[in-house]
C-alpha cells in the first residue's frame, strides 16, 4: 500500500506542482499540504484525473492552533473507491482568511463546511447557505476553538412559569473540591459476587 501511495504522491507532485507544498504517508494514508489559493482546483483535479478518481468526500474538519499566525488547518478526507486509496488535504489559513467552498465539485461538502463555520468560525466563500448547523441561532462563539471556555457562556433551561426556554449566564454552583484520584475499588469494604472464590 505504501508503494502505491508513494507513486500517487509522485504523480500529484508532477501533475500539480503548484498545489502540493509537501506530502507524507502515515497509517496507510497520504497527506498533502495544499496552498489556500489552489484548494478548489486541486479538489476538482483529484476527482477528475483518471489516475486519482477521488470521487467520495468523506469529511471536512478543522484544527485550531492559536499559537500560530496561520491559526487553522482545514482538513479534507477523500476516498477513491476505484483505486482503493485515501487522501488527506490540509490547508493552513489565518483567522481573517476565507476558505473557498468545494460544494460545486462535491455537493456533500455543504454541511461539512457549515459545521466548520459553526464550530470554528471559519468563513467559507462561495457557500450557498453558510449558517450555523449544530448550535442555536443565538449561540455566541465557536465551541471547538481552543479559547472557548469549557463551561460556555450561557446555559439553557425550560422555565415552567414562562412556559418557554430561557437562556441565562452560566453560574457554577459547585464549590472547589479536592479529588484524591483514588479508584472506587480501592478501600472498598464490600465483596462482589465471585470474589469469595479467590480465597
Amino acid at each position: 500500500m505504501t508503494e502505491a501511495l508513494t507513486q500517487l504522491a509522485e504523480h500529484l507532485a508532477l501533475k500539480r506542482p503548484d498545489a502540493v507544498l509537501s506530502s507524507q504517508i502515515a497509517f496507510d494514508e497520504l497527506t498533502l499540504d495544499v496552498p489556500l489559493a489552489q484548494i478548489l482546483s486541486f479538489v476538482d483535479f483529484l476527482k477528475t484525473d483518471s489516475t486519482c478518481r477521488f470521487s467520495t468526500l468523506v469529511d471536512i474538519t478543522a484544527v485550531d492552533h492559536p499559537e500560530r499566525p496561520a491559526r487553522f488547518d482545514v482538513v479534507y478526507h477523500f476516498l477513491s473507491m476505484y483505486q482503493n486509496h485515501r487522501i488527506r488535504l490540509r490547508v493552513a489559513l489565518r483567522e481573517d482568511e476565507m476558505v473557498p467552498s468545494i460544494s460545486t465539485v462535491h455537493p456533500s461538502a455543504n454541511w461539512f463546511e457549515r459545521e466548520i463555520f459553526d464550530m470554528f468560525g471559519i468563513l467559507v466563500s462561495g457557500h450557498p447557505d453558510l449558517r450555523r448547523i449544530l448550535t442555536d441561532y443565538g449561540f455566541r462563539g465557536h465551541p471547538l476553538r481552543k479559547d472557548f471556555p469549557t463551561t460556555g457562556y450561557t446555559e439553557v433551561r425550560y422555565d415552567e412559569a414562562q412556559k418557554r426556554v430561557v437562556y441565562e449566564p452560566v453560574k457554577l454552583v459547585q464549590e472547589y473540591r479536592q479529588f484524591d484520584f483514588m479508584s472506587p475499588w480501592e478501600g472498598a469494604t464490600y465483596v462482589l459476587p465471585g470474589d469469595e472464590k479467590k480465597a
